[in-house]
């Protein structure tokens, strides 16, 4: 049995935003005990994460050695259509995920005690972003 839904998240710039919530409640509708649940990004400038989620201050020094890795308006990049963070956009997408995939246990997704699911917004402006969740026994 396969179920699909799409999670929207509305986002307000760069940072992370955290979807394991929603994510579980799509696990419970699939009524799926053990399986796989596959989480695909539809979007090139942003991406998905699995981290810890106690602590917002990893979340923080995880942005600032990103930004320190991918610094916006490096004069290297040709692509700036869209700003100086836009090429920088696609290259922390590319370097993180745009998929994951979870395994499901006894209905819910197997996650560790302090891991959680975010969406990983490299942009500065507000954008809407897809996640496709496809359930799988």
């Amino acid at each position: 049995m396969t179920h699909q839904e799409t999670i929207r998240q509305r986002t307000h710039g760069r940072g992370t935003y955290d979807i394991t919530d929603r994510l579980r409640a799509v696990v419970r509708n699939a009524g799926i005990q053990t399986g796989l649940c596959h989480l695909f990004l539809q979007h090139t400038s942003a991406s998905l994460i699995i981290c810890e989620n106690a602590d917002p201050t990893v979340r923080t020094d995880l942005e600032r050695f990103i930004a320190r890795l991918v610094p916006d308006g490096d004069p290297i990049y040709q692509h700036t259509l869209e700003g100086p963070d836009d090429m920088p956009a696609h290259v922390r997408s590319i370097l993180t995920t745009t998929d994951l995939t979870l395994p499901i246990s006894d209905g819910q997704c197997a996650l560790g005690t302090w891991q959680g699911v975010y969406l990983y917004e490299h942009r500065h402006h507000q954008h809407e972003r897809r996640v496709i969740v496809t359930v799988r026994d």
